[in-house]
């Protein structure tokens, strides 16, 4: 099960930290990513870290901006936004798999939160 917090409303320029909590199959996850759903567009990838690893992987639209870390002990992943722009306004998903497939691509996602909002708003 995961469990995602840490969203709201900030202003263009500023900063936000999702968290998300990971519970369950930890010792199997391969991947822990985030996506994000924009109103009106289809859901897309953001960013993703292994389970095991540390080389992160980074969409091109957030790449200097976002980064993602990892607390195993307390089975936690959090996302730390900076620079947030209106364009980055969406719901955010945090998401595991147990394979090692793309990714990037949705399907391959075994387990979903059930996100939250981030509002990127003068």
């Amino acid at each position: 099960q995961l469990q995602a917090s840490g969203g709201g409303l900030v202003q263009p320029g500023g900063s936000l930290r999702l968290s998300c909590a990971v519970s369950g199959r930890t010792f199997s996850a391969y991947d822990t990513a985030w996506f994000r759903q924009a109103p009106g567009k289809e859901r897309e990838f953001v960013i993703s870290l292994p389970w095991r690893g540390d080389r992160a992987v980074y969409s091109h639209s957030v790449k200097g901006r976002f980064t993602i870390s990892r607390n195993q002990a307390k089975d936690m992943v959090h996302l730390q936004m900076n620079s947030l722009k209106p364009e980055d306004t969406a719901v955010y998903y945090c998401a595991t798999k147990t394979n090692s497939g793309d990714v990037a691509k949705i399907s391959n996602y075994e387990y979903w939160g059930h996100g939250t909002l981030v509002t990127v708003s003068s």
